[in-house]
C-alpha cells in the first residue's frame, strides 16, 4: 500500500511563506517609509538578530512611521535601552517577548523604553510581554538603584499605554513624571495592562494631570521600599497629582502597600490635589484565602491603602476612595499618617475591609487593627483627621477596635472624623479614637451575627 499523507493546503504554504517575507530585512521598505509611501513600518524590515535587535527596534522608531509594529518572529527581541518619540504609534503582536539584554542597563536609571517630552504616543502590546533581569540589578556589579523601569513617561502629552504586561524591572513597571521643561505628564492612560515581580513598585506617579489607569494588575512588587503595587509620589511642590483616576484594578501580593499615596513634599502653593480610586481591590495571596491559609512567616504585605503626610501647610483638595475593597492584607486595610485636617480632605465611600494582618510582622509594634490613624510628627501636623466614611464596612473576628488611633504624645486632639461604619465582628464593635477629640462624630454600627 502507498503510504498516506497529510497534505498542506496550497493557501497555507503561500501564507506561511508571506509571513517569513513580511518579516524579512528589506531595503526596499525602509526606503518607502523614508519617501512617505508608507506610513506602516514593521521593525523586522532593520533586521531582527537573536543575539541583539536594539538597532532595528531604535531604527523602526526613529525612521518616523506613524505607525511601528514589532512582529512576533518566535524568538525574543533583546534589546538595549530604546528612547521613544511623538506621534508613534507602537504595536507588539501577540506572543511578543522583548527582553532586555543582559549585562546591560548599567546606568542606574537606564529603562527599558523612555519617553521625554513626547506628544501622541500610543504602546500597545495584548498578549505580549516587556522583561528586564530585575534579579541581576540586586546585586553588583551594578550599583545599587531603583530608576531601571519598564516604560517611563517624562513629559508628555496624550499617552495610551494598553494591552502591555511589565515583569522584573529595576525600577517601576510603569513611571509617570514631569521631564525637560515640563513639571508634569498630562493626558496619560494605562489600560488593561499588567506589572509583575518590579522592583520598587508596579507603578509610580510622581506628577501627572489628567491621568487615568484602569483594568490593570500590579503584583508581586519587592526589592526597595516602598514596593507598593501603586505609588503617587511628587518629589517637589510644583509637581501635581490632578485629576488621577485608578479604577477597576487589582493589587495583588506586594511587599509594600498596595495602594500609597505620599504628599509630604507639596505644600500651600501646590495645586490641589484630586485622586480617585474606584472599584479597586488589594489583598495578599489569591482570592479566597483566609487568615490561616498564610503560613510563611516571612509573608510581607503592608496596608490596602495608606495616605500618607498630608502636612498642615499642605495642599488642599479631594482623596477619595470608592467601591473598594481590600481582603487578607499584611497589614492595615487602611492606614492613615500624619494627616492633617485642615488640608487635603479624605473620604472612602462605600469601601470594605476584610481580614487585615494576614503577613507575619511578627516584632512589628503598631496597633493590628483594620483601620489605622497615626500621630508620628508635630513637625508635619499637630491637627491630624480629616476623613469621611461613607458607608463602610470591616469584616473582622479579633477583639480588636475597628479604628484605632495612634499618637504617642496622647495630647494631640484627633479631629473631623465624620460617617458610619457598620462591622460584621462576634466580638463587638467599638474605636480608640485618643482622650482627645475634636468635631468627630463617627457612628459603628454593629450588623447582624
Amino acid at each position: 500500500m502507498r503510504p498516506t499523507h497529510r497534505l498542506v493546503p496550497i493557501a497555507l504554504i503561500a501564507t506561511i511563506a508571506a509571513f517569513a517575507q513580511a518579516n524579512a530585512p528589506s531595503s526596499e521598505a525602509i526606503a518607502e517609509v523614508a519617501a512617505g509611501k508608507r506610513t506602516t513600518a514593521n521593525a523586522a524590515w532593520w533586521g531582527f538578530s537573536k543575539a541583539d535587535s536594539t538597532a532595528a527596534v531604535q531604527a523602526a522608531i526613529d525612521s518616523g512611521a506613524k505607525t511601528v509594529v514589532v512582529p512576533f518572529v518566535g524568538d525574543p527581541w533583546i534589546v538595549r535601552p530604546i528612547k521613544l518619540r511623538g506621534n508613534l504609534e507602537l504595536v507588539f503582536e501577540p506572543g511578543v517577548l522583548v527582553l532586555a539584554k543582559r549585562g546591560e542597563f548599567q546606568g542606574p536609571g537606564d529603562s527599558l523604553f523612555t519617553a521625554l517630552e513626547a506628544d501622541n504616543l500610543t504602546i500597545r502590546g495584548y498578549g505580549a510581554t516587556l522583561r528586564m533581569w530585575k534579579s541581576d540589578y540586586q546585586k553588583p556589579p551594578y550599583k545599587r538603584a531603583e530608576w531601571r523601569m519598564g516604560i517611563a513617561i517624562r513629559g508628555c502629552r496624550n499617552v495610551l499605554i494598553e494591552g502591555m504586561r511589565v515583569e522584573s524591572s529595576g525600577g517601576d513597571g510603569f513611571y509617570v513624571d514631569g521631564g525637560g521643561a515640563r513639571k508634569w505628564s498630562e493626558k496619560v492612560t494605562i489600560r488593561n495592562s499588567a506589572a509583575h515581580d518590579n522592583h520598587r513598585q508596579g507603578l509610580s506617579v510622581v506628577s501627572a494631570q489628567d491621568l487615568l489607569v484602569e483594568n490593570c494588575i500590579f503584583s508581586a512588587t519587592s526589592g526597595t521600599p516602598p514596593e507598593a503595587g501603586i505609588d503617587l509620589e511628587p518629589d517637589t511642590p510644583n509637581e501635581r497629582l490632578v485629576n488621577c483616576v485608578i479604577r477597576n484594578c487589582v493589587f495583588e501580593s506586594n511587599n509594600g502597600h498596595a495602594m500609597l499615596i505620599y504628599m509630604k513634599p507639596l505644600d500651600h502653593t501646590s495645586a490641589p490635589v484630586s485622586v480617585r480610586f474606584e472599584n479597586c481591590h488589594a489583598r495578599m495571596g489569591s482570592a479566597g484565602m483566609s487568615p490561616a491559609d498564610f503560613k510563611d512567616v516571612a509573608q510581607r504585605g503592608w496596608a490596602g491603602m495608606a495616605i500618607a503626610t498630608a502636612k498642615d501647610d499642605g495642599p488642599q483638595g479631594l482623596i477619595e476612595f470608592i467601591n473598594c475593597t481590600s481582603d487578607n492584607t499584611g497589614k492595615e486595610g487602611v492606614r492613615i499618617i500624619d494627616k492633617s485636617s485642615t488640608g487635603v480632605k479624605l473620604r472612602f465611600v462605600n469601601c470594605s475591609w476584610r481580614n487585615p494582618w494576614v503577613s507575619a510582622h511578627r516584632d512589628a509594634p503598631e496597633p493590628r487593627v483594620p483601620i489605622l490613624i497615626q500621630q508620628r510628627s508635630r513637625q508635619v501636623t499637630a491637627r491630624p483627621g480629616g476623613v469621611e466614611f461613607v458607608n463602610c464596612y470591616v469584616y473582622d473576628d479579633v477583639a480588636r477596635p475597628v479604628l484605632f488611633f495612634d499618637d504617642e504624645s496622647g495630647e494631640v486632639p484627633l479631629s473631623e472624623i465624620h460617617g458610619t461604619i457598620t462591622v460584621r465582628n462576634p466580638r463587638g464593635a467599638r474605636a480608640r479614637l485618643g482622650p482627645k477629640t475634636t468635631n468627630v462624630d463617627l457612628k459603628l454600627v454593629e450588623a447582624p451575627k
